[in-house]
């Protein structure tokens, strides 16, 4: 009787330790479903890994960073002033209506500024004649308001000629058009003279000597020569590095005339000694006119 239980015993533990060795069973639903939870979950894993890019975030997204940042509006100019200076508008008309009309819209000097007395020609308006001038000698405070600021020429609505003035002279850039808006010219001036001209001064002081003009590396333009008084002395047109046209001498006091001379009209005609078309006295009177009056003997 005590092998038969010592015997059962035995089988019964050996049943029960092969039982432990054997690999779960699903034997529910349950265990079945958590089962695929966990392969299903193994895979996502697996393919986020090889196709997802990674993102890094620190603080607050690029777009609301840069809209809390406030924009920063440009400054308009103001057009009440030009290079320092307080400026008011103006315009005026001329050759009656229709496609002759022309208008001229510019800026002046509220508060009156003498123009350098060597600057070539000072532009104003004429508040009593009430149109724009140009003079080589001193300006009317009480008449005369200095050109100051953007210039503007128009034509049955197109510009035919625009740019700036700076107390009274040409200054900065300048350009004429045709009708039909085709660009004829450019020139840049620096307070009255080309940009590129040589100024030469008389030793030792401030005082202008003659202004050279310089464009595209040859002697171009209008030449000017002074007297040490500040006078205009000598005023001509150079083209292609020559004389040509009409160059006068002035007496050393008013800007009077004293001598017209006649060079070839362009460059391209063959060199000639100038000839003496006009002498003045020193009243301002006509003396000589070539081929038509010659009272240079009686004025002497």
């Amino acid at each position: 009787m005590r092998h038969t239980l010592y015997l059962v015993g035995l089988i019964l533990s050996v049943v029960l330790g092969m039982a432990a060795c054997k690999p779960t069973a699903y034997n529910s639903d349950y265990n079945l479903s958590r089962a695929a939870e966990k392969e299903s979950s193994k895979a996502d894993a697996i393919a986020l890994a090889d196709t997802a890019k990674p993102t890094v975030q620190i603080g607050d997204s690029l777009d609301k960073v840069e809209e809390k940042q406030p924009k920063k509006r440009k400054k308009k100019a103001d057009k009440r002033y030009f290079m320092g200076d307080r400026v008011a508008r103006g315009f005026v008309k001329t050759g009656g209506r229709g496609p002759r009309e022309v208008i001229e819209s510019f800026s002046y000097l509220v508060e009156f500024q003498q123009p350098d007395p060597y600057a070539p020609e000072k532009y104003y308006y004429d508040t009593k004649r009430r149109k724009l001038y140009k003079s080589r000698g001193e300006l009317d405070p009480e008449q005369h308001k200095v050109l100051h600021g953007p210039y503007k020429k128009e034509q049955a609505g197109e510009v035919i000629e625009e740019g700036y003035f700076y107390v009274g002279t040409k200054h900065l850039r300048w350009e004429r058009y045709n009708r039909d808006g085709i660009l004829l010219a450019k020139e840049h001036f620096e307070k009255g003279y080309l940009r590129d001209a040589v100024v030469k001064y008389y030793e030792g002081t401030k005082k202008i000597k003659e202004v050279i003009p310089y464009a595209y590396g040859e002697v171009q333009g209008t030449y000017y020569r002074f007297y040490e008084n500040g006078q205009l002395e000598w005023m001509g047109q150079y083209q292609k590095g020559r004389k040509v046209g009409l160059w006068v001498k002035h007496f050393d006091f008013r800007a009077r005339r004293q001598f017209e001379y006649q060079y070839p009209k362009t460059p391209y005609e063959p060199q000639a000694e100038p000839v003496l078309v006009k002498q003045y006295d020193r009243h301002g009177t006509l003396i000589y006119e070539k081929d038509k009056l010659d009272k240079r003997a009686s004025s002497r």
